[in-house]
């Protein structure tokens, strides 16, 4: 017999020897840790359960506004929109800067990402 062999019936003996039978009249029947832990995996169920329901309420809430935009967008004239876009960048410099700044760094990541 190898050693390996060996080592496996070692292994199966200690496994057989601590496994309990389910008739056993040594059954543990109320653990308190797993009873916790079950009591616990439980709340935390119910707490992902709230964090989902929630993120898909303002997902959906979120989307409805972006679609109405979207709408809103579609139906105005580009002359329109290149006017409002004049008229905001008129009333608000510093944000038009900050936007524009922040779309150039995006586009930028975004191209040299695709070069790799």
């Amino acid at each position: 017999m190898s050693e390996f062999e060996a080592e496996v019936k070692k292994a199966e003996q200690e496994l057989n020897q601590s496994l309990i039978p389910v008739d056993s009249p040594e059954k543990v029947t109320d653990d308190e840790f797993l009873g916790d832990l079950k009591m616990q995996a439980q709340e935390y169920g119910q707490k992902i359960q709230d964090a989902a329901a929630k993120a898909k309420d303002f997902a959906s809430d979120k989307f409805a506004v972006a679609g109405d935009k979207f709408k809103e967008l579609s139906a105005k004239d580009p002359k329109e929109l290149v006017e409002d876009a004049k008229e905001f960048a008129r009333q608000k410099p510093g944000q038009t800067i900050l936007i524009s700044a922040a779309i150039g760094l995006i586009v930028g990541l975004i191209l040299k990402s695709g070069r790799r």
